[in-house]
């Protein structure tokens, strides 16, 4: 219980019998907690660091304990200004930590102009897309040439995963091929039923990630995968990828059924909260607020879930929720 001041359970159980029998030696002391003398003379050491245990003004030679409501009050007045000067500590780390973020994206950035941005290698370009991924709000597009073959990493410890549990729209277009490999189909598939979509064509020109339509990725060189990647945000280039994937998206097969969606999957953090504040009848507003989300995001994941649940109003969506136990 005061483990957060630096006194525990033994430590407590010294201090109140010095406060409970003031007159009594280290031995009865020892006798009374049923320990050794050697840990209860350590233990009065400790409280005497702690400035529980001091000498009395009549006697300096003999020693009392110090009533709690004031030991304890500066125990924790002390305790609450190590703590503030922590946070004060950790604010400048935090401050620095963004600094050194900043500085190593120009690392990344082997040379960049207006809204350009190229990364050397696969490496770099691997972790600037993950910290872009991150960023995203709305949507993750992305046409993957790559071939799946059994090298497939587990669907839980995938990029796409945590993307899928935010509740961003994904859109995926694989080649027909990786349907030949029962692992990149076993992961397209768990995809599909997690919400995201997924189609395959017999060709792709190139990887292309697009996000929020604001951001499109692309490969250095198409015919060399660790060259590395270039980032796009002009609305001309923009416009250009865009215009590519509904192309490729357009002529791309479904693999999958909607109905083989798993619309009773485990909700993510944020969708039961979402869940829990709207049936206490929380507006988008408020619900934003409280979760620390913009109001976008917010509407965004309650327009997921009444897609989910084929709600077309407030009230089916809870009463739809209510049926699978989720509220």
């Amino acid at each position: 219980m005061l483990e957060p001041l630096g006194v525990d359970d033994a430590t407590f159980a010294v201090y109140h019998a010095l406060l409970s029998h003031p007159d009594s030696t280290p031995e009865q002391i020892a006798a009374l907690v049923k320990r050794p003398m050697a840990e209860v003379l350590e233990t009065m050491g400790q409280l005497r660091k702690l400035d529980l245990l001091v000498p009395t003004w009549a006697d300096p030679e003999a020693e009392h304990a110090v009533h709690p409501r004031v030991g304890l009050t500066v125990l924790a007045e002390r305790r609450r200004g190590e703590l503030n000067r922590m946070l004060g500590e950790l604010k400048q780390a935090e401050s620095s930590a963004d600094v050194i973020a900043e500085q190593y994206n120009e690392l990344l950035t082997a040379r960049s102009s207006g809204d350009v941005e190229v990364l050397k290698g696969r490496a770099n370009a691997s972790r600037r897309i993950e910290e872009l991924g991150l960023k995203a709000k709305e949507s993750f597009w992305g046409m993957i040439p790559a071939h799946i073959d059994d090298t497939i990493h587990p669907i839980e410890y995938s990029p796409d995963m945590p993307l899928l549990e935010r509740g961003l729209k994904m859109r995926t277009i694989y080649l027909q091929s990786m349907t030949v490999s029962k692992p990149g189909l076993d992961y397209a598939a768990t995809l599909h039923r997690l919400g995201g979509e997924v189609r395959a064509t017999p060709t792709l020109p190139m990887r292309l990630l697009i996000l929020d339509q604001e951001i499109a990725i692309m490969a250095m060189d198409p015919e060399n995968p660790t060259a590395g990647a270039v980032i796009h945000r002009s609305p001309g280039v923009m416009a250009v990828a865009l215009a590519l994937f509904d192309a490729y998206w357009a002529r791309a097969s479904e693999m999958f059924s909607p109905e083989d969606r798993d619309n009773n999957s485990p909700l993510t953090p944020h969708e039961a909260e979402v869940l829990r504040l709207l049936a206490g009848g929380a507006k988008d507003e408020q619900v934003a607020r409280l979760l620390g989300i913009s109001l976008r995001t917010a509407r965004r994941i309650t327009a997921n879930l009444s897609e989910r649940l084929d709600a077309t109003s407030r009230f089916e969506l809870g009463v739809a929720a209510a049926k699978r136990g989720w509220v």
